[in-house]
């Protein structure tokens, strides 16, 4: 409905504050995750302060991203999208403080419910575009409203969840916040680098490319994104059962879940690499299904991208965030010049090429930690026979639930 260009320009005021929860949350999230399992001591303290903490520093980088928001946007956008963008900002620390408390459900073992939060928020967003829809009230700055705004019910739904683990001590402690930002600044650089390794393109796009493209490019993107399901599901999981565990049962799990879940992927990706552009023409139409190419230069990226972060959580779990933190650092720096010298002859393909190349540099330099940092066997990778039994078996197992 909104069509290329409006598309682009919902994806200039929805970008920002997804972006900031995500790059300032000081590795708040992780850490909590990492003290209430390994440390296991002070728990109820040590929840609220991260919950304090996290309001504090997302609220800080509102301000400042309020300030810079048009010089980021510059000018491809018009003054009443930086104006919208800039409101929108004010949703920061709802996006931030839900991330907190998933991963405060998840440390506790309350799987479910971080799950829920997270099909929550999109169940509201996608209800307020129908109602929109069917207002003929559709526009990028009412869009945006739904992207944003949706997340404040989720916020409600999570502290009332949360605040049983708190007790009575809702109030901030410093030993506890000591403990959290000395596992967190280190594991910091592993999510700020490793979002930017997934958001930076659209950060220089945004400034590179016209709305239309951008719109283009975001749909893309999106549709390419939402393999990242399989991963994230893994990922949920496997920090916090192996965090604690001995050095070669975190290898175990780490590699045994790369496998199953890139080939998962794979699979899916594969089959949406052939039927992507009919499914853009049939949802979006044909302005959007013209660049199949970089379609599946992204489909093969997300591929390898999910094995990487699976990977990373070994480090994690065995205590060495900042080890992730630099060789994610170092692909990239692949990133941003590369993009910076594609995106304007190639415009969108540019961008898929250089997410591609970014993304294979961090993954060999992630496998190759195993060996020379970590000093461990590197992961078995390569699918085998026993992967296809499992996964075999498991599908059956839900078509038997589902009968």
């Amino acid at each position: 409905m909104l069509m290329p260009h409006g598309r682009g320009e919902l994806a200039a005021m929805i970008l920002p504050p997804t972006l900031l929860s995500f790059v300032t949350t000081l590795g708040i999230p992780s850490s909590i995750i990492y003290v209430v399992r390994k440390i296991n001591s002070d728990i109820d303290k040590t929840i609220a302060t991260g919950l304090w903490m996290t309001l504090l520093i997302s609220s800080i980088s509102t301000l400042a991203g309020i300030f810079l928001l048009p010089l980021w946007l510059g000018r491809q956008y018009s003054p009443a999208v930086i104006h919208w963008g800039q409101w929108y900002l004010s949703t920061t620390p709802i996006m931030a403080l839900g991330m907190t408390g998933r991963a405060i459900l998840e440390a506790k073992g309350q799987f479910s419910r971080s799950n829920l939060l997270l099909l929550f928020t999109p169940g509201v967003t996608f209800t307020g575009l129908l109602l929109l829809f069917a207002a003929h009230r559709l526009t990028p700055f009412s869009a945006a409203a739904c992207y944003t705004v949706g997340a404040i019910p989720a916020l409600f739904l999570m502290l009332l969840w949360v605040f049983p683990f708190m007790g009575s001590r809702v109030h901030f402690g410093v030993v506890a916040a000591r403990q959290l930002l000395g596992y967190g600044l280190r594991s910091f650089w592993i999510d700020l680098l490793g979002t930017m390794a997934l958001q930076v393109d659209q950060v220089l796009v945004i400034n590179l490319l016209s709305p239309s493209a951008m719109g283009l490019y975001g749909v893309i993107l999106s549709l390419s994104r939402m393999f990242n399901l399989f991963q994230l599901s893994v990922v949920m999981v496997l920090f916090p059962k192996a965090a604690g565990r001995p050095t070669e049962t975190v290898i175990e799990l780490a590699e045994g879940a790369a496998r199953m879940s890139t080939i998962i992927t794979g699979l899916c990706c594969g089959i949406a690499a052939i039927f992507g552009p009919v499914v853009l023409r049939l949802l979006y139409g044909a302005e959007y299904a013209a660049d199949a190419r970089s379609l599946r230069l992204l489909l093969l990226e997300v591929t390898i991208s999910g094995a990487v972060f699976i990977l990373s959580q070994a480090f994690m779990a065995l205590g060495h965030p900042g080890v992730v933190a630099i060789l994610q650092g170092i692909g990239l720096s692949v990133t941003i010049p590369t993009m910076l010298w594609l995106v304007p002859k190639l415009g969108v393909e540019g961008a898929a090429i250089s997410l591609l190349v970014s993304t294979v540099c961090r993954f060999v330099l992630v496998y190759l930690g195993f060996r020379f940092i970590l000093k461990v066997r590197t992961p078995q990778l390569m699918p085998r026979v026993g992967d296809f039994t499992i996964l075999n078996d498991q599908v059956r197992k839900i078509f038997q639930r589902a009968i």
